[in-house]
């Protein structure tokens, strides 16, 4: 994979770094990790037809997420629906909201 992608080659090192973990026969080994963003864009250099419904998905979420910076309302919209689909009663919702917005103005004003 990392000889595919010459950028993700390039940086490696910085995308997976080794991290010393308990190994299954219980002894501390340096092991290749990432953050999310760095699965990511390890993600996104997949080549496989297997990868594509994930790519397909973060194409999906990132549209999204561009629609929310053009239009804000989109991400409170986005964020009822999350709640919702939680379990969380409207009151709730509603006073989540109302305390978000007052902690920004309250940041604001600081």
């Amino acid at each position: 994979m990392r000889t595919r992608d010459k950028e993700l080659e390039s940086k490696w090192g910085t995308i997976c770094t080794p991290l010393q973990m308990l190994a299954p026969d219980e002894k501390m080994r340096k092991t290749q990790t990432a953050n999310i963003e760095g699965i990511l864009r390890i993600i996104q250099s997949i080549t496989s037809p297997k990868a594509e419904p994930f790519k397909a998905w973060l194409a999906k979420v990132g549209a999204e997420r561009l629609d929310e910076i053009a239009d804000p309302e989109k991400a409170m919209e986005r964020a009822v629906s999350t709640y919702k689909a939680k379990g969380y009663s409207d009151k709730w919702i509603s006073q989540r909201l109302r305390s978000i917005e007052i902690r920004k103005e309250l940041t604001d004003e600081w």
